[in-house]
């Protein structure tokens, strides 16, 4: 996880830059980190102190929350000024590795109140980014899977892969196009899945798998759980809204569910036993059952 420091933050919010914040993954505690390391000393925690009391009072993002108005960011903010005084207390009372341990929580509620704050054009921004980041990775693996799929003449289904994920695709541009850009992103997560799905089932002959050139067959196997966990998604954004309407297909469904759950159980106890040949096989299989289940639901993917 990328880490964030106090300071960078600081200068962020003091910009009044809401947005890097409604973007920003949760800071680690880097303060307990010192502190555990005996290197944090009190005009060190002092100043961190200070730091998070301005973050939390008189910030941009400080700012931001009381003029929105909006009670689940005051709430937050409230939560956040709470942690802060019980950091403070500590602090007041000898034990910085106490404040050290408590005081980060405080500015993870305050991002979480500055997301709920932020403006909506902001978060319209950021789902736009979003948006278009999936779209270039879609885009990407689409063209990688026609390139390598050219190149194997025995690959078969290349069609209508092609044409599953450049629907879904189309869908997600016009529901964009709309400004509706969360739901177009799912229609590119389904893209998305679809193309790495299709990448992963290139392993006839000297596919690209299988020159993949493996360090080992642990390697491969973990290439392999991958696999899995890639259709057993698809199984969820392209099945399972179909279940819910089709009690017979729901039916089938769950019955390769289980095949394919009993197959991965057998791959991870031979893996635990470092028997990766073995998980291998068992794992490809139970990845045939998931895309058995998705074709099974009318829905063709390669496999």
């Amino acid at each position: 996880m990328k880490q964030i420091g106090m300071a960078s933050l600081l200068m962020v919010l003091s910009v009044g830059a809401v947005a890097q914040v409604v973007a920003s993954p949760v800071p680690e505690s880097a303060a307990s980190r010192l502190a555990a390391s005996g290197t944090m000393d009190k005009e060190q925690m002092a100043a961190r102190m200070a730091s998070v009391e301005k973050l939390l009072t008189t910030s941009s993002a400080a700012k931001q929350i009381e003029a929105s108005g909006d009670q689940g960011a005051l709430a937050k903010r409230d939560q956040a000024l709470g942690v802060f005084h019980t950091a403070k207390s500590a602090f007041d009372a000898g034990d910085i590795a106490k404040a050290a341990a408590v005081l980060p929580q405080a500015t993870v509620l305050m991002f979480e109140a500055a997301r709920l704050a932020a403006p909506a054009d902001v978060l319209s921004k950021k789902q736009e980014a979003d948006f278009n980041a999936r779209h270039e990775s879609v885009k990407a693996l689409l063209d990688a899977y026609k390139r390598v799929a050219k190149e194997k003449s025995a690959v078969k289904g290349v069609s209508e892969t092609v044409s599953s994920v450049e629907k879904s695709v189309a869908a997600g541009e016009k529901l964009a196009a709309a400004q509706k850009y969360t739901e177009g992103r799912a229609e590119l997560d389904k893209a998305y899945l679809v193309a790495k799905a299709a990448i992963s089932s290139l392993r006839s002959g000297d596919t690209l798998v299988r020159s993949l050139n493996f360090a080992s067959k642990e390697e491969e196997y973990h290439y392999e759980i991958d696999r899995n966990e890639t259709h057993l998604m698809l199984v969820k954004v392209l099945v399972e809204e179909k279940q819910v309407t089709n009690p017979a297909l729901n039916e089938q469904v769950r019955s390769f569910l289980a095949k394919s759950k009993e197959l991965r159980d057998a791959a991870e106890a031979a893996a635990g036993r470092k028997e990766y040949e073995k998980a291998i096989k068992l794992m490809e299989d139970s990845t045939l059952e998931l895309v058995r289940a998705i074709r099974n639901a009318g829905i063709y993917i390669p496999g």
